[in-house]
């Protein structure tokens, strides 16, 4: 419209330069034209207002819908990471705890070979020799049961006399070893 207006007033200055009325036309044309100008941009402006809110309204729903997608896919994405960060947690815990067994082990089976080039016994050492002693405690005590039976307890035994070592002596050879008690080891 803009053009339009201007070879318009451009062909009436060529044809009436020097007309007085046509100077008035081209004036008052100039006025309508920018007259028209100004109600668009009143017009326009008017229709951002009214349409403006429409479009702030539209953006708010592009932009809440937008908050969502996004809220949800970072949920996603964390819960994503934190199970594959407690698989990863096992998995170390898992190589961690084997890896202690076997330092341990290790530990355990250094200090034993030191003890025993010191001398040191271990506990199954000792175990053993308890039930070695519990095993030969009852060799003794089954030993003691029987001689009891055919003597009498040293307490009550009487001291020999004379008299009865003399006729102990000329019972036994002359030859004969002493007598000596015989304890027997139990079985291993």
């Amino acid at each position: 419209m803009l053009k339009k207006a201007k070879a318009q007033i451009e062909a009436d200055e060529a044809g009436t330069a020097n007309d007085a009325t046509g100077a008035k036309d081209t004036g008052q044309r100039v006025l309508d034209s920018s007259h028209q100008i100004w109600l668009a941009g009143l017009g326009a402006f008017s229709r951002v207002q009214q349409e403006g809110g429409k479009v702030f309204e539209a953006l708010v729903k592009q932009g809440e819908k937008l908050q969502q997608r996004t809220k949800q896919v970072a949920a996603e994405t964390a819960a994503a990471a934190r199970g594959a960060a407690t698989t990863k947690a096992k998995e170390i815990q898992q190589m961690a705890g084997g890896t202690w067994d076997k330092l341990e082990q290790v530990f355990e089976d250094r200090v034993a070979r030191t003890l025993a080039k010191l001398g040191v016994h271990t506990q199954n050492d000792v175990q053993q020799l308890a039930a070695r002693v519990d095993q030969l405690a009852e060799a003794v005590n089954k030993l003691l049961k029987t001689s009891d039976g055919k003597r009498a307890p040293a307490a009550e035994a009487k001291p020999p006399t004379k008299k009865r070592a003399s006729a102990a002596a000329a019972r036994k050879p002359a030859n004969a070893p002493p007598k000596s008690k015989s304890v027997k080891s139990p079985p291993k």
